[in-house]
């Protein structure tokens, strides 16, 4: 059974009010998250993989949310956190304005889960009514209620 967001999602991984307004400062702040994460093996490692990843091209994918992401030797697991913007965070090199970061690292070895993950989260927000529910949740534990339950109605339940 593919890995789910929700399962990969913890209250002290998710920042609801994000401070920065510019890509790099705000991918630092939600990154920042990870470094604890005993799955990130080397997180300067990760966070360098991040930016350099950020840097080839945009990871925009528009409606105001974004999937800054690396695949690299740095993470033995899939790791995810979330940053939310009430303001928006300025990605210059795309000219959009993001109100939900996805910062996710994979295993090198994995292509597998990521795309099923990316593929996951695309379908997850392309309803605006889904990302409504998510920029409203007033707590980290429910945002992952809200991602839980659109996971279930896209998917069904969990087996």
């Amino acid at each position: 059974m593919a890995t789910r967001l929700s399962s990969l999602l913890s209250p002290e991984r998710i920042i609801l009010s994000l401070q920065a307004t510019k890509r790099t400062a705000a991918l630092q702040e939600i990154a920042k998250l990870l470094e604890s994460d005993p799955n990130v093996a080397n997180f300067p490692g990760f966070y360098q993989e991040l930016l350099a990843r950020e840097r080839l091209d945009t990871t925009c994918l528009g409606n105001e949310v974004a999937l800054p992401h690396a695949r690299t030797e740095h993470v033995k697991k899939i790791v995810l956190a979330v940053g939310r913007s009430t303001t928006g965070v300025h990605f210059e090199n795309s000219n959009q304005m993001v109100k939900l970061m996805f910062v996710l690292g994979t295993p090198k070895n994995n292509p597998t889960d990521y795309l099923i993950l990316v593929g996951a989260l695309c379908r997850l927000i392309k309803d605006e009514a889904h990302r409504a529910a998510l920029l409203a949740a007033p707590t980290p534990e429910a945002f992952i209620a809200t991602v839980l339950d659109l996971e279930n109605k896209l998917l069904g339940p969990a087996k």
